[in-house]
């Protein structure tokens, strides 16, 4: 396994000039820390400047101003036999996988080896090592015409790995497959992350994606990272409305209807209930923690909605409650110190 690399954007600006003096801005003074042998995303909106800011991470784009390093090496000032050295560290995964139509498989494996001024035997065994990583040991003789679109991605995915890159860089890789092929190679991406340590930066405007495989995630909007952190953090107690957009629509806890029109934002007077958010992270997702709250403090608690995810490979639930409330903040002090989250969402006479 090849030491892991970290790539970081220090206030990383990329601007255009047009026709009549005006000024496109892709990214604005973006500062960004992808740590090394992570799996980070970064989501967006069509035209936010994810993809300006992932080509950067391999010199395709230069800063306008800011930088961009890798490892110890600052791409956005290398140039010639350095840029070429770091452009081999880095490998790309594209949305339309680029494949060579008259290579087979093996071909298409083999070119970034052949460019690189490799022959013989040497490129043959680390052909059949990759097409078994990915596996498509019994396709390698195959064209692409004769492959399924999940086929051909995994061809790309070798084809990336075959120069013994550190850093993994993925455009939207899953955007053209269909949602069974899309977990088959989201799979595989984060079954090679583990095996060979890279760091692998993609882009995608799924948030499903990010929650199946990104340890970290970086959300941009019109140029600017408007949230960035742990990836469970960030779906557990999103801080942005967008966000929380995204959010919306993986989301399968809900207030019922019944419940959500009749809610109030201030506590009323008189006797109340108060409906609750506990989000619970990690190991703390399957302990029985509501009845502990019936057993040790007396509270009736009324589930209204709930579900147990995972988001990457720890458990994460969401738990909608009422619950009397004179008693809401002796509740949620009582979860948070066993290391969940609450939030009041409002009030129901």
């Amino acid at each position: 396994m090849r030491a892991a690399t970290p790539i970081h954007f220090q206030n990383v600006t990329r601007t255009w000039p047009q026709a009549g003096g005006t000024v496109v801005t892709a990214l604005d003074d973006v500062t960004l820390d992808v740590p090394a042998g992570s799996i980070t995303g970064i989501i967006g909106r069509s035209g936010a400047g994810k993809s300006t800011l992932l080509r950067m991470a391999n010199g395709l784009e230069r800063p306008t101003s800011g930088t961009v390093t890798l490892g110890g090496d600052d791409v956005g000032g290398a140039s010639g036999a350095d840029l070429r050295r770091i452009r081999r560290a880095v490998g790309m995964i594209f949305q339309h996988f680029n494949l060579l139509a008259n290579r087979t498989v093996r071909g298409n494996i083999a070119l970034p080896l052949e460019i690189a001024g490799q022959r013989g035997a040497a490129v043959a065994a680390r052909v059949d090592d990759l097409t078994r990583l990915v596996g498509l040991a019994e396709q390698a003789d195959r064209y692409p015409a004769e492959l399924s679109g999940g086929q051909k991605q995994r061809v790309g995915i070798a084809r990336a790995l075959a120069t013994g890159p550190r850093v993994l860089l993925s455009d939207e890789a899953t955007s053209a497959l269909d949602p069974e092929t899309t977990r088959s190679v989201l799979g595989l991406l984060s079954d090679i992350n583990a095996r060979l340590g890279l760091t692998i930066l993609l882009i995608t405007h799924e948030m499903a994606v990010v929650r199946q495989i990104c340890t970290h995630v970086a959300v941009i909007e019109a140029g600017r990272i408007v949230e960035a952190g742990e990836t469970y953090r960030v779906f557990s107690d999103p801080r942005h409305p967008v966000t929380r957009s995204f959010l919306a629509g993986i989301t399968t806890v809900a207030l019922p209807g019944f419940i959500a029109g009749r809610m109030l934002a201030d506590r009323p007077q008189g006797p109340a209930q108060a409906v609750m958010q506990v989000t619970f992270i990690g190991d703390h997702a399957t302990e029985p923690m509501l009845s502990r709250l019936t057993r040790d403090l007396g509270l009736d608690v009324n589930i209204l909605a709930g579900a147990i995810e995972e988001i990457g490979t720890r458990p994460f639930g969401n738990l909608l409650v009422a619950l009397d409330a004179s008693r809401a903040a002796q509740a949620a002090a009582t979860l948070e110190q066993h290391g969940m989250m609450t939030k009041v969402l409002g009030y129901v006479a």
